[in-house]
Parts: C-alpha cells; sequence; structure tokens
C-alpha cells in the first residue's frame, strides 16, 4: 500500500505538524504500512523529511507566473499520484476560503489523485470560513471526487451539507490525538502554573488583513487577564508556541504589556509536537488561543481556557462540552477578570476538573481511533 499524504506541513506550524505526526502514527503502527511506502507532500520538503525521516515532495512547484506554477504543480503531483493508491487529505482547517490559496490548491490536487486513480480521502479536516463562490466551489469539486470524507466536528458537517454536499460526512477526533503522551504526574489541590499560547490576531506580519486597533485590544487584553491572575493567584505564566516563530512575535508583545512580568516566561525554541503535550503535561492549565495548543493539551489531560479568535476555537469547546470554559477574543480588553473568573470557577472543585480532563482525553483519543476504521475501508 503506497499512501501520498496532503496538508499544510512543512511551516513550522506545530499544530499542523501534530496532525501529521498522528496520522504517520496511524499508518505505521496500527495500520503496518511501511514508511518507505509513505510520502507528504510539503511546503517544504526538506524541514519535513528532516523531521519524519520519510519522503517528501513540493505541494506547489513556484515556477514563473501563476498559471506557468499550477501547470507545473498539476504535471509534477499527477506523475506522483500515479503511483499512490491512497491519497489522504490530511486534517487541520483545509477546506476554507480565508486564504486565497487553499481552496483551488487542495482542490486541484484532491480531484487530480482522483483522476490518477487512488483512492481519495479528505481525513479529519476542520471546514470554514466558506464564503466566496469561488472557494465554495473549489471545495464541493474536491469533497464530490473523495471516496470518502471525516471532519473533525459537528459544525464542520454541517457546513459542508449547507453548501451543497450531499455525500456521508462522519465526524472524528482529530488525528493530533494520537500523539504519544506520558501519565501524569501527581495534582496539585489548585492552579499554579498556566502555560499560555497567542495567535498573532489581525497583526501586520500575519494577518490577511491587519487592524492594527483589534491587535492593540487583543494583546492589552490579553495582558490584563494574566496581571489579574498573578496579582490574585500567584500564579507563573509560561507562554509557548505551535506556529514559529509568528507566535512568539505576538507573546513578546503581550508581555510587554504585562505589569507581572516577573512572573512570566517566554518560551522561543520551535517546539515539536511531543514537546507541546510535554510542556502541557508539566503545567496545571492551558490558556489557548492555537487551536492545536488546547488539542495537545487534552492529550496530556490538562484542563483548558479556550480563547475564540477563529471559530474552530469555540467548536471545538462545544465538541468536548466545555463551552464555559471560552472565552471570546474581543471581549479580552473590556474584561479583564474573565480568566480569574474561569479558574476560580474550576477551582471550585479542582479535583473533579481534573478527572473531568482526563475522560475528556479518553474518550477523544478513541474518537480519533474511529479514523483508523476509515482508512481501513479504504485500503
Amino acid at each position: 500500500m503506497r499512501v501520498g499524504i496532503i496538508g499544510n506541513y512543512g511551516h513550522d506550524n506545530n499544530g499542523d505538524e501534530a496532525i501529521l505526526s498522528g496520522i504517520l502514527t496511524q499508518l505505521i503502527e496500527h495500520l503496518a504500512v511501511k514508511k518507505e511506502n509513505i510520502i507528504v507532500f510539503s511546503n517544504h520538503p526538506e524541514n519535513t523529511t528532516n523531521r519524519y525521516g520519510l519522503k517528501s515532495v513540493r505541494l506547489l512547484h513556484k515556477k514563473g507566473n501563476f498559471l506557468l506554477s499550477v501547470l507545473h504543480t498539476v504535471k509534477e503531483s499527477y506523475a506522483i499520484m500515479k503511483q499512490l493508491d491512497l491519497l489522504i487529505i490530511g486534517g487541520g482547517g483545509l477546506l476554507m476560503d480565508m486564504y486565497k490559496r487553499d481552496a483551488p490548491l487542495y482542490s486541484t490536487l484532491g480531484q487530480l489523485g482522483h483522476y490518477a486513480g487512488c483512492k481519495v480521502t479528505i481525513y479529519g479536516v476542520g471546514a470554514g470560513p466558506i464564503t466566496t463562490k469561488p472557494g465554495t466551489f473549489f471545495i464541493k469539486q474536491l469533497v464530490n471526487k473523495a471516496d470518502s470524507i471525516s471532519v473533525r466536528d459537528e459544525h464542520s458537517k454541517q457546513l459542508l451539507h449547507s453548501i451543497g454536499i450531499q455525500k456521508e460526512v462522519k465526524v472524528i477526533g482529530d488525528p493530533a490525538f494520537f500523539v504519544p503522551s506520558k501519565e501524569r504526574g501527581p495534582a496539585g489541590s489548585n492552579v499554579q502554573k498556566v502555560a499560555v499560547t497567542a495567535v498573532p490576531y489581525f497583526s501586520r506580519q500575519y494577518w490577511p488583513s491587519a487592524d492594527d486597533r483589534k491587535y492593540g485590544a487583543y494583546i492589552r487584553g490579553m495582558a490584563q487577564n494574566l496581571d489579574r491572575l498573578v496579582e490574585e493567584k500567584g500564579v507563573e505564566v509560561t507562554f509557548f508556541s505551535t506556529k514559529y516563530p509568528q507566535d512568539i512575535e505576538v507573546t513578546k508583545d503581550i508581555f510587554q504589556q504585562m505589569k507581572q512580568q516577573h512572573a512570566a516566561v517566554i518560551v522561543e525554541e520551535n517546539l515539536y509536537p511531543e514537546r507541546i503535550v510535554d510542556i502541557c503535561r508539566e503545567h496545571d492549565l492551558v490558556i489557548g488561543t492555537r487551536l492545536h495548543s488546547l488539542i495537545l493539551a487534552v492529550v496530556a489531560e490538562t484542563p483548558i481556557i479556550g480563547i475564540g479568535y477563529h471559530q474552530k476555537v469555540q467548536d471545538f469547546m462545544g465538541t468536548i462540552g466545555r463551552t464555559e470554559n471560552f472565552t471570546a477574543i474581543d471581549s479580552l480588553e473590556t474584561n479583564g477578570h474573565q480568566f480569574l473568573s474561569l479558574v476560580e470557577r474550576m477551582e471550585t472543585d479542582w479535583a473533579g476538573t481534573l478527572k473531568e480532563f482526563e475522560t475528556i482525553s479518553e474518550a477523544f483519543k478513541q474518537e480519533a481511533a474511529k479514523g483508523i476504521e476509515q482508512l481501513t475501508k479504504l485500503m
């Protein structure tokens, strides 16, 4: 069985790398696919090969102008796909049109796989936002050519049906739940160590459409809420990132706004998924803006607070049944005690909170295992 995997890999976005790590674990350890029979379509093939020790090829071949790039990508990718049995469009927010490149690129590659004779599966992805006619067209074309489709939350399933998808869409756990985790040590009686991730929300360096006012309000709101936690609870704060190095820059901006800087540190390393799980396990609570910081915290059985910079964060908090631990990103500046209020509520039965997240972790690892069934049927 020769398998190709397509996704947003090779960019040092360790949320996406956690997805790939989980898919590889499923293929190699649970489905006995040989490593040498797996090929990953990556933004930076050398990055992916160095990480995983397997063959990787370029996701998009740049060749002169846009049209030449498309034609060269089609030619090179089709030749590779002719040698594959299964093509996995794997994990992450791939079915969206927030970024202009994504919908046409993944749709074209998925359809190429179909015409090259591969079984094509859309696997554990997130859908949305889908707001444009071209985006809707490309996503429908991809989904309608796929042999099986699974998404990581109910909202994604409903969104696909709302744009006219008639095929069966299954909901499975995110493949990142297959990232390995060690057993948690003895827990304390309250929250003492808090790990935090931030996203460059409306930042000029990162966001598709920058807004200095929104970015400023966001970093001030984060700083105020964290200061309040330090002042009232005496917690220690550790900033870490899942998207390197972009997230480190925004954490530095938040840190500079904090009055209680003595209680905060920034981890400036490019952290691989297994190390992110370790950091989550070493802390009592993760306050996460990045979705996969929340997912990997749940893998580590660590309680979470989710900050909604994107619909997928709210969807995830709903999926695990903890919407009360969710806060809207635009309300942070006007409510500087949100984090404190949420922590104090969780601490009213801290032992129960810890037990609940242990149960959630086990349940969603089992949900992710449903993906193995999906792949088995195709293989």
